[in-house]
């Protein structure tokens, strides 16, 4: 899973970066014009993993990771701004599953107090002028290589022509990709173009620690009709300078500052399962005496593909998947003991992949 962060200038992403990370990138680096991004790669957390690991004791333990991608930030130039997200940002964030557009609500010393639903608003509106643009620009080439085509080729750009045609009068609109209602078939037809305000996205505003008390109010304010009730996008928060100084603590020294704030859980946790949620992911696990990992998948994936997530060769030569429930397997303390109380399940193709199912597949090539 690899999630993109982005935002206006001066919103505290790269703090949010390294929150999120445990990294120490530097948050003042953009300011100075640098365009690579920061770039981290973490596990997710997942205490059915580690307790698995402790009954087999395997050689390797592989939690489900993330790739977080940090890019410079959009401009807040009101008088003139950037139509679209700048085209050297644009290979980063295009390959992103989802993006976490980064909010700004704390007072800044330049911008003074924060403008939540404006900076939203501006964010969303440069997600849809990348897209109108591509698809403006894609519209214009067709119209003249159509007619110079035929058959089967013909017969594909067409229909691509027509759901262009679909998502502009939209994108015109200010209404993102994902608020489209496209059938299968033409999801896959503009698959290819990345569009951005086609990602899930979520909005979390970055706050100061002395709005931590605020909590349960803080989701309205970041609430903004048409924008952040379209389909796919949701809303979160975090105290980017607070959660950066706990990610950089470990063992009892974390636990201990957690408690003195009174936070249950720390934001590189929460932001993790609320992507999980926003992209409908599930993870299932492989257990043996080399190792126990994790897998993400999509929720509605039947075996074969959960088979494919692991090998192409599994889900090629999938013959069938042993499955027994995480609860299960710990109850009776190994795949064996679960088999031996028939607690094992033997699932065919059909088989739709539940989160935390340990599943062993039986396949041949």
């Amino acid at each position: 899973m690899e999630l993109a962060l982005i935002g206006l200038a001066k919103s505290g992403k790269t703090t949010v970066f390294n929150a999120l990370t445990g990294g120490k990138a530097q948050t003042s680096a953009f300011a100075g014009g640098k365009l690579e991004p920061n770039v981290a790669v973490v596990k997710v957390p997942d205490p059915r993993v580690d307790k698995l690991a402790e009954i087999y004791q395997p050689k390797k333990v592989t939690h489900a990771s993330v790739k977080y991608v940090d890019v410079a930030g959009l401009s807040r130039d009101d008088a003139a701004p950037q139509k679209g997200v700048p085209e050297a940002l644009l290979q980063y964030v295009s390959r992103a599953d989802a993006l976490i557009a980064v909010i700004r609500g704390f007072d800044d010393s330049i911008h003074g107090a924060p403008h939540i639903a404006h900076d939203v608003e501006t964010v969303h509106l440069e997600l849809i002028f990348s897209d109108l643009a591509k698809v403006e620009n894609r519209l214009q080439k067709l119209e003249k290589t159509l007619p110079k085509l035929s058959g089967k080729e013909r017969e594909t750009q067409h229909f691509e022509y027509e759901v262009l045609r679909k998502l502009h009068p939209l994108l015109q609109d200010n209404k993102p990709v994902r608020a489209a209602d496209l059938t299968p078939e033409e999801e896959k037809a503009i698959r290819g173009f990345q569009f951005l305000s086609g990602k899930p996205i979520m909005y979390l505003l970055n706050i100061a620690e002395g709005d931590l008390a605020r909590g349960d109010k803080l989701p309205r304010e970041l609430t903004v009709p048409g924008i952040t009730d379209q389909p796919r996008t949701t809303t979160a928060w975090i105290a980017g300078e607070l959660e950066m100084e706990i990610a950089q603590l470990e063992g009892e020294d974390r636990e201990a500052f957690l408690r003195d704030y009174h936070i249950e859980r720390p934001a590189a946790e929460r932001i993790i399962s609320l992507s999980y949620e926003l992209l409908g992911y599930i993870s299932f696990i492989t257990v043996g005496p080399d190792e126990v990992r994790a897998w993400t998948i999509p929720a509605g994936a039947l075996a074969p593909q959960a088979a494919g997530a692991i090998h192409s060769d599994f889900e090629r030569g999938f013959i069938r998947a042993e499955v027994v429930p995480y609860d299960e397997l710990i109850r009776h303390g190994s795949f064996a003991n679960a088999k031996k109380h028939g607690l094992c399940r033997l699932e065919g193709k059909s088989y739709v992949v539940q989160d935390g199912d340990v599943i062993n597949f039986l396949f041949s090539v």
